[in-house]
């Protein structure tokens, strides 16, 4: 059995892991009895940790937010990830958390071990990040965005369209993805009765809290995906659908998921979505991936093909 001050620690730790315990839960992790959960969890709350209770048969407990900030425990990697995600966060898309994220990682670093120190140096040292320009976000809105995701509650907010249009929109945030240089909330669009993608950049005030709701099963396995798929080929004019005749691994490291979206189809082909505002643009770019592909759509884009073929081959024949 661990000591009593080992034990909160580990206790405390396991808190910060997970939303919800119960206290039988809790006290298998520990292998101590639900008295003893119980008694720690009194003296954790005595230390400024604002533990409360969960009613049920069971009993559970949860790790809540406090007036004040305790210590937050990290094991190694975590403290590295944080060290480099707030020298991220210092030059990244996200608008006034700059001086912040600086002020904290000053902190970090103090307190660091000197093998942990070393490796977010090493990190740091030996990284140039490559920053495209790209909209900003306000952290506020990130914040209220995320919480309503893990609480499962509506947002209401005014969206801008690419015409600067605004319109009122209620959804059922399901996350967020960010794609290095925009950020995206894909949510159940209550009015549309749709999945939908939005750029957060484009929503110019603070979202609101609306009712809870019951969780849908998501638009897709990965959000990451589904935001490629959307964006790649949805926001623009022409849509192309190919099979491509390589590895999808092989077609991944020539295309930027923010270009196509690819599934697999065998060992030695995928299949892409992609899309362009013309379909000159379409065919460059197709071309310029340099393998050989099956066009399925549009048929347009087909008949623009044979008419480039043609007029090349004439260049070719003069």
């Amino acid at each position: 059995m661990l000591e009593t001050s080992a034990r909160l620690l580990k206790l405390l730790s396991l808190l910060q892991v997970r939303r919800d315990w119960t206290g039988p839960e809790l006290a298998d992790r520990l292998s101590v009895d639900v008295r003893t959960i119980r008694r720690d969890v009194d003296k954790l709350r005595s230390l400024g940790y604002p533990v409360t209770s969960l009613p049920g048969a069971a009993g559970g407990y949860q790790l809540g937010a406090g007036a004040e900030l305790p210590p937050l425990l990290l094991d190694d990697d975590e403290a590295v990830a944080v060290a480099v995600g707030l020298r991220t966060a210092a030059n990244g898309t996200v608008a006034g958390i700059e001086e912040t994220s600086i002020r904290a990682l000053t902190k970090l670093e103090q307190i660091l071990p000197s093998r942990l120190r070393r490796r977010v140096q090493a990190l740091q040292t030996h990284t140039t990040p490559l920053n495209a320009a790209g909209p900003t976000v306000d952290s506020e809105t990130l914040t209220i965005i995320a919480a309503a995701c893990r609480d499962h509650q509506q947002l209401r907010f005014v969206y801008a369209s690419t015409q600067g249009e605004p319109s009122k929109r209620l959804v059922e945030p399901q996350g967020l993805v960010h794609t290095g240089r925009r950020w995206y909330l894909v949510a159940w669009d209550v009015s549309k009765q749709d999945w939908r993608t939005f750029r957060v950049d484009r929503i110019p005030e603070e979202p609101t809290l609306a009712a809870r709701f019951a969780q849908r099963e998501p638009p897709a396995e990965s959000l990451a995906e589904f935001v490629s798929r959307q964006v790649s080929s949805n926001v623009y004019t022409y849509q192309a659908v190919l099979t491509i005749h390589a590895p999808i691994k092989e077609v991944a490291e020539r295309t930027s998921p923010m270009a196509a979206s690819l599934e697999p189809v065998d060992d030695h082909s995928c299949l892409m979505r992609t899309g362009a505002e013309s379909l000159d643009r379409m065919v460059f770019y197709l071309l310029y991936l340099g393998l050989d592909f099956d066009l399925h759509e549009p048929p347009e884009l087909k008949e623009h093909i044979k008419m480039l073929i043609t007029r090349m081959q004439k260049a070719v024949r003069a």
